[in-house]
């Protein structure tokens, strides 16, 4: 493709990994997001334990705001925080701050399409060797030609390195042609933070904090309001995976991003987010597969 668990131990490793994110700038804003993904406080015993309090480091300071209340800094992009920012660094005075606010305010609005991979074979030992299924084929055939209906003009494909979003990829592209592809691992599948209500039986291979960093990573690198040097409207389509959209749907929506697990999506399905320049966000489509035929449908 062309370019364009538990026990304190555990606990004392991820407060350090998060620090070490944080000087890092990957666990900077939320980072009460960051830190709800470490196990804090009783494990859980069989759905049974306690609910857990989260409270997040002093030096976090007021990261989120209260339930219920829009957070307009949410991706560290309101022109106010931009021109501080650039104030610090040049020690200019306030006189100039209201026109340097005017350059910084973004211009254009943002469409970002993210599409779960199709059906694959999960039998398989090695993440290699877990390419599609015949009717994989068939689902991203129909999703390459319900993007290429719409008649837009996207700007770029972002997808997953791992086989199934990568073969994915492959066959929509088809129907895009001229669009750029590019390959990140952070948007690979993985556990994105503890759900909330439990699910026992469901044991990620990775740990919560190893995952929840890079995919929160993820959201901060590719959902924000668009560039103040862009001036039009971009369409951007990202095939990952049903965890990570999940993810990304409810902090881009600023719910409870432990609630991730509520929400379901087919193979193949689109979620359709718009950020506004004035960065609120809104959602027009989550999982939609209407597109398809029923018996073309499945979640696996």
């Amino acid at each position: 493709m062309s370019a364009c668990a538990g026990g304190a131990g555990r606990t004392g490793m991820a407060f350090r990994q998060a620090l070490q994110l944080a000087a890092c700038g990957l666990a900077g804003g939320s980072a009460a997001v960051l830190f709800s993904a470490v196990a804090v406080g009783k494990p859980r015993a069989g759905g049974d334990a306690e609910p857990r309090v989260f409270e997040p480091p002093v030096w976090a300071g007021a990261a989120r705001p209260g339930p219920g209340v829009w957070d307009p800094n949410w991706d560290r992009r309101e022109p106010l925080s931009l021109v501080n920012l650039r104030k610090r660094n040049l020690g200019s005075g306030d006189d100039d701050v209201p026109p340097r606010m005017d350059h910084y305010k973004a211009k254009a609005t943002r469409h970002i399409f993210l599409i779960r991979h199709s059906q694959y074979h999960v039998d398989a030992s090695l993440e290699k060797d877990r390419t599609l299924t015949p009717l994989g084929r068939e689902q991203a055939e129909l999703t390459g030609l319900r993007l290429a209906s719409l008649g837009l003009k996207f700007n770029r494909i972002v997808h997953s390195s791992m086989t199934r979003a990568v073969e994915t990829t492959d066959i929509i592209r088809k129907h895009l042609p001229g669009v750029c592809t590019v390959s990140t691992d952070l948007l690979r599948e993985g556990a994105p933070i503890e759900p909330d209500p439990p699910v026992s039986h469901w044991k990620p291979e990775a740990v919560y904090y190893e995952d929840g960093a890079r995919i929160e990573a993820a959201f901060r690198n590719y959902i924000h309001r668009a560039d103040t040097k862009q001036q039009e409207d971009s369409y951007e389509v990202f095939v990952c995976h049903a965890n990570v959209i999940r993810y990304i749907v409810c902090r881009a929506l600023q719910f409870p991003p432990e609630g991730w697990l509520r929400l379901s999506l087919n193979n193949g399905s689109i979620t359709h987010l718009v950020v506004r320049p004035d960065g609120r966000v809104a959602l027009r489509a989550l999982g939609d597969t209407g597109f398809m035929p029923p018996d073309k449908i499945s979640r696996s």
